[in-house]
């Protein structure tokens, strides 16, 4: 953040706040769910279910927040979001099966697709230091689950797992603070067309590093290294998410700077390539060197897409490019986990990462060879 930080500046720091206050109860609960799925009443299959719903319906209703959001602005539709997300919280503490937990998590699902469009459109609302307030909102994001995954870990060794839950519905409602000064205005947002638009080179990239790093590579992470890494398995988890988010907030203002300086394309293909690589070692064996590369790239890649959009889109389409790329990236984490589950026990982990690394690579030089793509609007969200 700049000495004298600007309007775009303040808003884009409160609302990546906001969203960082709002996100630990939803980490925590990738963390504890499948290790406590008794004790929130579900099974094991259950629990993936419910820690999945929150990407599939965002699949499905990103369309519909986009309009909500464009119509109502950002302090409506992120104090909403906060207090859906205390809610939730508080959700998680207290009820107990599928059915009643299920609904939590699809609103929650709904809330972050609004607290995530606020914060990439008011980063890019001046394409001028656009890639650093990303790199900077990151961080501010990743705060949150950097404090909430060790307590949440530490405390389920302790007492009851569920307890930590009404300590982040607390932490959630603090974001209220935040939201207040964000602006109302509506955003303006380009008509739909009624057509299918085959994804473009964005949207192919933003689906690839979503099955890739938020899908293939975590799963694979947990799966391959379960027995490699000694101690609590619950602390082992929960310090290796925290390490992912400790990453961005280190990392993401550096990436930022770098894609000002570089070009937010012209980073984005050379990390990606890295990144392959890097896929490439973590299947061939080399599991916990080139975790902490991918780990590192990642963290650097995060600021770009934003900025990239708002470059190509500039105009009343740029919403609705921005909910498209969430849209593909949520496709993606989502199909990653369940490809790791069927492919990893049969089929050569050198193989599997070696494919997904190649894909990745052939997305991202896919993004920076072909000239800026205007996302028509009939650009819509699948589903």
């Amino acid at each position: 953040m700049p000495p004298n930080p600007s309007s775009t500046d303040l808003n884009s720091r409160n609302a990546a706040i906001a969203l960082g206050l709002a996100l630990p109860a939803d980490t925590a609960l990738y963390l504890l769910l499948p290790m406590y799925a008794d004790q929130f009443g579900v099974t094991l299959a259950e629990a993936g279910l419910l820690l999945a719903a929150n990407r599939l319906v965002r699949i499905a209703g990103y369309g519909w927040v986009a309009r909500y959001y464009a119509r109502r602005g950002d302090r409506p539709t992120c104090t909403m979001a906060v207090i859906i997300a205390a809610l939730c919280a508080l959700g998680y503490a207290t009820l107990s099966g599928f059915w009643a937990l299920l609904p939590l998590r699809l609103l929650w699902g709904l809330s972050y697709a609004g607290l995530n469009l606020s914060t990439q459109l008011l980063a890019t609302a001046d394409l001028d230091g656009a890639s650093r307030r990303s790199g900077h909102s990151r961080a501010l994001i990743a705060m949150g689950p950097v404090i909430s995954l060790p307590l949440g870990a530490l405390l389920a060794m302790w007492v009851d797992p569920r307890a930590i839950f009404y300590v982040l519905a607390a932490a959630a409602l603090f974001g209220l603070l935040v939201t207040r000064p964000l602006p109302s205005l509506a955003h303006h947002m380009a008509k739909r067309a009624r057509r299918f638009v085959w994804p473009n080179s964005l949207d192919m990239w933003s689906f690839m590093e979503g099955l890739t790093l938020d899908g293939l590579f975590i799963i694979g992470l947990s799966y391959l290294g379960k027995d490699l890494l000694p101690g609590g398995a619950v602390v082992v988890a929960g310090s290796l998410m925290a390490m992912r988010y400790l990453a961005e907030i280190l990392l993401s203002p550096i990436g930022g700077r770098m894609a000002e300086r570089a070009g937010p394309e012209r980073m984005l293909v050379m990390l990606s390539l890295l990144t392959a690589v890097a896929l490439i070692g973590f299947g061939a064996g080399w599991l916990w060197s080139c975790a902490a590369v991918i780990v590192v790239l990642r963290a650097l890649q995060l600021p770009l897409l934003a900025p990239i959009v708002a470059r190509r889109t500039p105009g009343p389409e740029r919403l609705q490019a921005l909910a498209n790329r969430s849209v593909w990236r949520d496709i993606g984490a989502g199909l990653g986990p369940m490809l790791a589950g069927i492919l990893l026990p049969i089929a050569p982990m050198l193989y599997v990462y070696a494919a997904a690394a190649i894909l990745l690579a052939a997305t991202a030089v896919a993004c920076g060879a072909r000239p800026p793509e205007n996302v028509s609007p009939g650009s819509a969200t699948p589903g």
